[in-house]
């Protein structure tokens, strides 16, 4: 009799949170997720013998595991949630408020009333968070901390496991020792995830697979252009064409599995399910035997609706002399479990999917053939809106599964060699989003960060060249180029652009341009300015007032007058950075104007105490016709000194003044530096440390005045 191979691949993923300068991670959400959905997806399978199934670890994902598992690993959250809550200081309880509540208000906060309490009373506030501190106390505190973390705790584990019970049990009043007994659980639990997976795999219960290693769009390291054969009015970047960074990045994660596992995959989820023949190859060039993405990536390539008798087989590409095996997910019945299930009732959902498998699979046994259905999705960020985290669904669903004689859970590689392939001689360039590429390109701050990223890129090619100077160390060479690995990962573009939002945003942008930032700093070069300023269009709201007439300051660092700035430009950023770590604001205000012969800039700092910004650079640049100057000010405990002048056409003898001591103020000599006082000048002003930027203003954009000021002025 014909018979029905089902075929899970559970997708295991998160960005690369980790600041290799500071070594911290900037957001907390592997962390999270190796608490509930990396160990209870695993485990619960001990309780269904007769399911195989296929996990796709991404190797970026597990070196963090490994790095929490050793007690190694610290992020903000992580160290605002042990600390004890009389500790905490006005920054962190803010912070405690403003982040965690950031869980499924239905499924994770409401199930434990006291956190449902705080949650409902943090609604209330209406985002004043003073005073909900101040009517909270530092039990309701801790409370806090405790159960946002154990919210995360995986379904079996707080079955099982009597210490993570009875914090749960007891629901609220936690102690210093409850707090602490919940930092010790958790790097106890994420030992066990890693470990899980071995065994797992050993038993041949599971198939692992990789993704490249830090979850690039393969496809577009090997070519950006290639994003305009599936959208040909595409408005793309300068081309970025570095199919070896491809290559490397699928090799280096077979080895990475190889070596934690024992045994090199050969299987290959390509991040986002992105395929072309380029990357094909290259996968099948490094000893990869199946690839998967999804049936609308089959429908461009066959030209038709990919249909159930499409999509329920497996293919072999094959071009150059070179094969590979593929299956194409598919989208509907996969999108069921990740988007419809959770608002079902468990046993309902898991029998309407089988339902569904068994009434698309009939035509096909009537014809006398063996179906595959291919269900590949995300493995953990559904689960946060079911019931209990959608274990009781999957046990139903496997339960049923074990019970039906015509079907069978199957790895990857069981299904292909269980049914037969039909050929593919070349495969539609795309997605699992629309069988194209347009989450990660196209759209303006896509562009630009692409940009940002090829300038880095040929930055460490032309460092590199042999007659390079200076000539650059074997540990600086790897640590830009694995700085240039992690910034091609898909996860930077998924934020930018039109298609995705997300609380944490901003933290995302700030860690793409600092891991490009730190490249240059590994080449001994000094990053750009572009990469003070975030890519993000919908950018923090901020005050601007034009001049209103003329300024003549007197250039010490402190403010002498009340009057002295009086007439001048105002630049205020309301916003400012995120209260991550590494992403508070620098800048409070910038005043800027002119006496008709000289420019002033005033940056007022957040950090206003005699010479607390000390190791500091301020860079300001100037546009003005074909003037392009940038002007670099180091700030010491003695003042600000003028340290560089770079840029197009910029005069050979610039008068500058600079001062610093609370405040950090510039004049320049508009005359001197080859400006008209009656052309228009542009300015941007930017704060770095150790290479690396804190803020800038304005955030997008320029800070445009006349010098000579409007007619209107007398």
């Amino acid at each position: 009799m014909p018979h029905t191979y089902i075929v899970f691949v559970w997708h295991m993923h998160q960005p690369f949170y980790k600041d290799l300068a500071t070594g911290e991670y900037q957001l907390p959400w592997t962390r999270m997720h190796a608490l509930k959905d990396y160990y209870g997806m695993a485990k619960m399978l001990d309780e269904f013998p007769g399911v195989r199934q296929t996990f796709n670890l991404v190797p970026s994902m597990l070196v963090q595991i490994e790095e929490y598992a050793r007690g190694e690993a610290q992020d903000p959250f992580l160290r605002c949630a042990l600390k004890p809550a009389e500790e905490l200081s006005p920054n962190e309880q803010q912070f405690i408020l403003k982040y965690f509540f950031q869980a499924n208000p239905e499924r994770m906060i409401r199930r434990y009333p006291r956190y449902g309490e705080l949650y409902d009373a943090w609604r209330a506030s209406a985002g004043n968070l003073s005073a909900l501190l101040r009517s909270l106390g530092k039990g309701a505190l801790r409370d806090l901390q405790v159960l946002s973390q154990l919210a995360w705790f995986d379904e079996i584990y707080q079955e099982s496991d009597p210490d993570v019970r009875g914090l749960v049990e007891k629901g609220r009043d936690y102690t210093l020792e409850d707090q602490a007994l919940m930092g010790r659980k958790q790097v106890e639990l994420i030992s066990e995830v890693i470990p899980t997976y071995r065994r797992l795999a050993a038993d041949g219960q599971i198939e692992l697979s990789v993704t490249p290693f830090y979850h690039p769009i393969l496809p577009l390291l090997c070519d950006s252009d290639v994003a305009r054969v599936s959208n040909p009015s595409a408005v793309l970047p300068r081309r970025f064409r570095y199919p070896d960074d491809a290559r490397y990045q699928i090799e280096k994660a077979l080895r990475f599995a190889e070596e934690r596992f024992g045994a090199t995959p050969v299987g290959l989820w390509p991040s986002e399910g992105s395929v072309s023949d380029e990357a094909l190859g290259l996968a099948a060039d490094s000893g990869v035997l199946w690839m998967a993405t999804d049936n609308g990536v089959l429908g461009a390539t066959l030209k038709r609706l990919a249909g159930i008798e499409e999509t329920y087989q497996p293919y072999l590409w094959k071009q150059g002399g070179r094969e590979m095996k593929m299956i194409f997910r598919d989208h509907f019945l996969s999108d069921l479990i990740g988007f419809v299930y959770s608002r079902m009732e468990a046993g309902a959902a898991a029998g309407h999917f089988l339902e569904r498998v068994r009434e698309n699979c009939r035509q096909l046994h009537a014809q006398g053939r063996d179906a595959m259905v291919p269900v590949i999705l995300d493995g953990e960020n559904a689960w946060e809106h079911y019931d209990k985290g959608g274990r009781a669904f999957l046990k139903e669903l496997y339960g049923m599964i074990e019970r039906d004689p015509g079907i069978s859970a199957v790895t990857v590689s069981e299904a292909l060699e269980r049914v037969a392939a039909s050929e593919l001689s070349h495969v539609h360039p795309g997605s699992w989003i629309n069988a194209n590429f347009n989450v990660w390109i196209g759209a303006e701050e896509d562009n630009r960060a692409w940009d940002l990223l090829l300038d880095a890129r040929q930055a460490y090619d032309r460092a590199k060249a042999s007659d390079a100077k200076p000539k650059l160390t074997a540990e600086q060479r790897a640590l830009a180029f694995e700085e240039l690995l992690i910034a091609e990962g898909s996860d930077w573009c998924w934020w930018y652009g039109p298609e995705h939002h997300s609380a944490n945003r901003a933290e995302f942008d700030k860690l793409f341009r600092d891991h490009l930032a730190h490249v240059y700093r590994a080449l001994g070069l000094t990053p750009p300015e572009a990469l003070s300023r975030t890519l993000l269009l919908a950018a923090a709201p901020a005050f601007q007032q034009a001049p209103c007439g003329m300024i003549e300051p007197r250039i010490d660092g402190e403010i002498s007058s009340y009057f002295e700035w009086m007439g001048s430009g105002v630049y205020s950023a309301e916003g400012g950075h995120s209260a991550m770590h590494g992403g508070e604001s620098a800048i409070r205000e910038v005043r800027y104007g002119s006496d008709g012969q000289r420019a002033f800039f005033r940056l007022d700092l957040e950090q206003s105490a005699p010479g607390s910004m000390a190791g500091s650079e301020v860079r300001l640049a100037l546009e003005s016709g074909q003037v392009r100057l940038e002007l670099t000010f180091a700030l010491g405990p003695d003042g600000a000194k003028l340290t560089g002048i770079s840029g197009a056409a910029h005069p050979k003898k610039l008068s500058v003044q600079c001062g610093y001591v609370r405040l950090v103020e510039v004049a320049i000599d508009l005359k001197s530096a080859g400006i008209s006082a009656a052309d228009t000048v542009r300015a941007q002003l930017s704060v770095w440390r150790d290479s690396l930027p804190l803020d800038a203003a304005p955030k997008q954009g320029w800070l445009e005045f006349v010098p000579s000021g409007p007619a209107a002025w007398g």
